[in-house]
């Protein structure tokens, strides 16, 4: 993460080039630099992974690839990265999913120039920024089904199995699941099914808090 004093490096992905340059101009000379763009979520993951931005923001309709779907990639490859969602659909079920598998936001495109600034900082210090019509419809989805938030006090890394311990140091290190099933001669099956078990023991909502935790030495 750019120190106090940088300027934030920003990666945009939108498979529209009007869009990407408006966000450009709104965000550069802000304190934020854009280093890098993508129209697809291929290029996004391969681009990404290689720039190290300090925010993606990441629309969700794209060609091939969706947007979930990339968060799902690069949430745990690129921890110290906040991915913000920037899109134009508000549907419970993209919010959920990706909330689910790392983004730490969800921003819709009618917002000003100023509120994106805002909230893309935010993201910075830990916040979770979503309009708060999203939100409350988020939790009335989520809730009356079971799904009320991880239990904050989780077990301990080292009460994971060994196999648990070494698919979190794994995904720690930035793998995805098909490189941690290689790595494990596992099936990509079993890592996900690892995965679930790691995030329901540590109490935590998504890949990217499991491996600060690791890091941490929680």
């Amino acid at each position: 993460m750019s120190g106090s004093g940088s300027s934030l490096r920003v990666m945009i992905v939108d498979d529209h080039p009007l869009v990407r340059s408006a966000v450009a101009r709104a965000l550069t000379g802000d304190g934020m630099t854009v280093v890098a763009e993508a129209a697809t979520g291929e290029e996004a993951i391969a681009i990404a992974t290689r720039v190290a931005p300090d925010i993606l923001l990441l629309d969700i309709a794209l060609p091939g690839m969706s947007g979930v779907h990339v968060v799902r990639e690069l949430a745990p490859r690129l921890p110290a990265t906040r991915i913000v969602m920037l899109t134009a659909s508000s549907a419970d079920r993209d919010v959920a999913d990706a909330m689910r598998y790392g983004a730490s936001g969800y921003l819709t495109k009618d917002l000003s120039a100023e509120a994106l600034a805002r909230s893309l900082r935010a993201t910075l210090t830990g916040e979770l920024v979503i309009p708060r019509r999203l939100a409350a419809r988020l939790l009335a989805r989520m809730l009356p089904r079971g799904m009320s938030e991880p239990a904050a006090d989780g077990v301990p890394v080292d009460r994971l199995t060994r196999r648990e311990r070494d698919v979190l140091r794994l995904l720690a290190d930035g793998l995805g699941d098909r490189d941690i099933a290689t790595a494990l001669t596992i099936s990509h099956r079993t890592v996900e099914t690892h995965v679930s078990s790691i995030l329901r023991k540590l109490g935590v909502r998504n890949r990217s808090e499991a491996a600060r935790r690791y890091r941490d030495g929680a």
